[in-house]
């Protein structure tokens, strides 16, 4: 009975020490204030995380790779992977290929929000025509390979680059309306438009009011219909008391969710060039003490596309075609199992667990091509393609984005390599106001008004005074890739089919030979072309420390600071 008690008074003794740790505020660094203490200004420090994935990703440890390394050939005398050595950050990426399946969501979504809008359910519905050839009967897949059950988990088809971007938005605007809505921070799933019963019936939210991440980030996505019952206490002396949703709230200052919360998902996008050779070979199998104990031509170890194991010796590690006229290998033994494209997650995942990262279908990256890229690009990160811009604000003073139709962001050619002081930002809106523009419609591009330039590009730029819009004695271009190099626009379709609108894909397709499942190879396409050969999958940029398993290895621990203790 005695050792009972010693043992529950142990218990008792460490759980308050543990709740009076808690119970005391952390303080800065560097002033000596509490932080979180509403009594002192609500100075807010959020918990360290590192966060998880989004849904379908899995983490890729980043580290120094070569380039265009596992490629033994150039059968095509492209001359376009030179070897280099390039760092690649920490990130995310789809375990599979986007689906037929999830398109449908997709096409789903949109016909439920946008019911009227049959422009933009047009413009996301894949090209299902690229099945069609004039010397084969391939009409069947026309009608049926988006959306007959059977193909529901075949990777989705005739879809451009620039609706791949499109899905990637929609897809980030999704999964973290529903983590909000899960949690409370907004109105729950089922109390949506006045659906819960009773008391707590929650008003409808604004008609045209679909959920942006950038938007509800700006505070713009806020109010009856829209705040949930869980909402984040806001620590700002000046923050007003308010009701919350459906009328409760106990009269707490609350508040949407914050970037510094961590609860959001950075956006999904496709994986770079770059990033997507880098997950394809996942050499981290083949790796101990940095050392690279055996390189790859494939996914997967060895010179072949044959398995090695006993089990399935001799079967075919890929979707791919082995020979003119051989989609499927022999009837009676099918090797691959397939003749068109397969279910996503066929044949074996890679040592990072990504499926099909060689054949079925080729995969769009965000990369722009050029067949130097390798020799050009950073060694960090290395990508081709920024453009860069910047949220259109329709109020300046209370720093609101000006929003498309859709609820989306406006986003215009950033307007220089820096941040602009608070008056040229306002001499920039201004400019838009003289110029008799809306701040929610695309700039005016007939005529620059008084005080202003008119660019090569059609937009208008604020002349603003005393300073130079230019870099180096040359205007500021937002977009590295040279849309202003007449020599290109001058050659296309004559010497050259390269322009920037040509996006690469990657990893080869059921349709093509053996040299394309090489991670290295690259081939382009414009970016609003499509083709039965060519689908996608989407990363996420990995936030935090860049180490995925520190499990079992030396290192150094992050020490914390000693608190401050005033002199009395």
């Amino acid at each position: 009975m005695k050792v009972l008690f010693t043992k529950t008074a142990m218990v008792l003794l460490g759980i308050g020490i543990v709740l009076s740790s808690c119970s005391k505020h952390q303080q800065s660094e560097k002033t000596g204030m509490a932080y979180n203490d509403k009594t002192n200004g609500g100075y807010e420090r959020f918990r360290q995380t590192h966060p998880s994935p989004g849904p379908g990703l899995i983490p890729i440890e980043g580290g120094t790779f070569v380039v265009g390394g596992s490629a033994d050939q150039d059968v095509t005398y492209d001359y376009n992977n030179v070897k280099r050595r390039v760092t690649i950050p920490s990130f995310y990426m789809d375990e599979t290929e986007v689906a037929n399946q999830d398109w449908l969501d997709y096409l789903h979504w949109i016909s439920i929000t946008f019911p009227q809008d049959r422009e933009l359910y047009y413009n996301a519905l894949p090209d299902t025509l690229v099945w069609r050839k004039p010397l084969s009967y391939n009409e069947p897949y026309v009608d049926n390979y988006l959306r007959h059950p059977a193909f529901q988990d075949y990777p989705v088809v005739g879809v451009t680059w620039d609706q791949a971007q499109d899905y990637c938005q929609w897809r980030t605007d999704r999964t973290n309306e529903n983590i909000l809505r899960e949690r409370g921070n907004m109105v729950a799933w089922k109390d949506m438009g006045g659906g819960g019963k009773g008391k707590n019936a929650a008003p409808a939210a604004p008609a045209g009011q679909p959920f942006n991440t950038d938007i509800y980030l700006n505070g713009q996505l806020h109010g009856a219909g829209i705040d949930g019952k869980k909402m984040m206490p806001d620590l700002n002396p000046n923050a007003k008391a308010t009701t919350g949703a459906n009328g409760k709230g106990g009269g707490k200052a609350v508040r949407p969710v914050r970037m510094e919360d961590g609860i959001l998902k950075q956006g999904y996008r496709l994986p770079s060039e770059a990033e997507w050779e880098y997950a394809a070979l996942a050499l981290i199998g083949n790796t101990e003490f940095e050392n690279i104990d055996d390189n790859k031509v494939y996914p997967w170890n060895g010179l072949g596309v044959r398995s090695a194991k006993r089990a399935t010796r001799g079967m075919i590690l890929a979707n791919f075609k082995r020979g003119a006229g051989d989609n499927a290998g022999v009837g009676g033994y099918l090797n691959d199992k397939a003749d068109i494209t397969a279910p996503v997650r066929s044949f074996p995942p890679n040592d990072f667990g990504l499926y099909n990262m060689a054949g079925n279908v080729n995969e769009w990256v965000q990369d722009t091509y050029r067949q130097t890229s390798f020799e050009e690009f950073d060694d960090f990160n290395p990508f081709r393609g920024n453009e860069f811009t910047n949220k259109r604000l329709s109020d300046p003073i209370k720093g609101q984005y000006a929003k498309d139709k859709y609820g989306k962001p406006i986003k215009d050619p950033s307007k220089s390599n820096k941040k602009m002081k608070y008056s040229e930002l306002v001499a920039l809106q201004q400019a838009q106001v003289a110029a008799g523009n809306d701040p929610n419609a695309p700039l005016n591009t007939t005529a620059a008004p008084a005080g202003t330039t008119a660019n090569p590009g059609g937009t208008v730029t604020a002349a603003i005074p005393g300073k130079k819009d230019d870099l180096a004695g040359k205007p500021y271009n937002a977009d590295y890739r040279g849309y202003n190099d007449t020599v290109n626009t001058t050659l296309f379709g004559r010497t050259t089919l390269v322009n920037d609108h040509s996006k690469v894909y990657k990893g080869g397709s059921w349709n093509d030979m053996a040299f394309w499942l090489n991670p290295a190879t690259r081939r382009f396409m414009n970016e609003d072309d499509a083709s039965a050969e060519v689908g996608f999958r989407c990363a996420m940029t990995l936030v935090g420390a860049p180490e995925i398993h520190p499990e079992g290895k030396p290192h150094f621990g992050v020490k914390k600071s000693k608190p401050y203790k005033a002199t009395r």
